[in-house]
């Protein structure tokens, strides 16, 4: 079936879920205009994706998806906490932040069964999936409404998972991307491909749709991942200068620079590789360390630095998050950007 019918879109162009830097409001906007809009709902209280999918609801009687991470929450290691505390401390130091007042905290919480209570109330025609699936019984209270499923595969043998647990669509993540790696069945990131290398492997291998993501940033890019075998493709990077993106100042200023043409995965901000634009804290501890505790544990120990830095300024101590591919990075409303993505489909 091909993927407009199935997700009941007019236009194969999925706005990636980015936690954030968006909320309600670009979701709406791109599924007005014919494409699927997200909702990242990771980084929300349960009563804020109540009051986001109510938004949404009010907004658009449109297909749209939710999307929610899979890990699986960590054992807290005092020891590794520790240790990257203390790595922090001279940049506490500068900024003048005591170490001893900075709270602990998850950054990111899993799909839970209170969450699938929250979305059985609005039945949401998509929910998308980071890090694999959630647990069976999850997913088949998501998929007893009628949803449809979507989650991310980096390798021929994540995706062949994914379709073998009952995904509608496999969105097939090159390394390009920006954001987290959908990462699940390894960590070894040797063994990621670059979007165009992955995505003829993945659309060779299963037999559900194929969503291209990373890297795509424009009408052109769209025509060669479809010539490849994708369904449709999803975008993320070339959202984040929409006026309905909620991106913060610093962020949108180092996508407008010269910056953005050197990004790396880092795992400094969460504890889990993801891509964003080079900054001063990836070229002082190294973009990929052994300091931070396990995903998503890292973040509370960085949230005042990043505060205080922010408030002057600057992004050295936020995660700038984006592909490789910035280009397509534009101010205008992303119904238009929507549009110009599918032009000539």
């Amino acid at each position: 079936m091909p993927l407009r019918d199935l997700l009941g879109i007019e236009l194969p162009i999925i706005q990636a879920p980015m936690a954030g830097v968006q909320e309600s409001a670009l979701a709406i906007a791109v599924s007005n205009a014919g494409g699927l809009g997200s909702l990242p709902c990771a980084q929300l209280s349960l009563d804020a994706v109540r009051r986001e999918l109510a938004a949404i609801r009010a907004a658009t009687a449109k297909p749209y998806n939710v999307n929610f991470f899979c890990h699986v929450p960590p054992t807290p290691d005092a020891a590794r906490e520790a240790a990257w505390r203390a790595a922090l401390v001279p940049y506490y130091r500068e900024f003048g932040i005591d170490p001893a007042t900075v709270p602990a905290g998850p950054g990111r919480v899993p799909f839970t069964a209170e969450a699938a209570d929250v979305l059985a109330e609005f039945r949401p025609p998509v929910v998308s999936f980071h890090f694999g699936l959630p647990a069976p019984e999850l997913l088949a209270r998501v998929k007893r409404w009628g949803a449809k499923v979507l989650s991310s595969a980096t390798t021929v043998e994540e995706a062949l998972w994914l379709e073998s647990h009952g995904v509608d669509a496999v969105i097939a993540q090159g390394l390009e991307a920006g954001g987290h790696r959908g990462t699940f069945l390894s960590e070894d990131l040797t063994t990621q491909a670059g979007t165009f290398a992955l995505l003829p492997q993945v659309a060779r291998a299963v037999k559900v749709p194929v969503i291209a993501a990373g890297g795509i940033a424009d009408a052109k890019g769209v025509a060669a991942a479809m010539a490849l075998g994708a369904a449709g493709v999803q975008v993320g990077t070339a959202y984040l200068l929409c006026p309905e993106a909620t991106t913060s100042a610093v962020h949108r200023a180092a996508l407008k620079s010269a910056a953005a043409r050197h990004t790396a995965l880092t795992n400094l901000f969460t504890g889990r590789p993801a891509r964003g634009i080079v900054n001063r804290i990836m070229r002082e501890l190294g973009p990929m360390s052994d300091l931070p505790p396990a995903f998503p544990l890292a973040v509370a120990a960085l949230a005042p630095l990043r505060a205080k830095a922010e408030a002057a300024g600057s992004g050295d101590f936020s995660p700038v998050w984006s592909g490789q591919n910035a280009s397509g990075c534009r101010e205008v409303p992303a119904a238009e950007l929507t549009r110009a993505l599918a032009a000539g489909l």
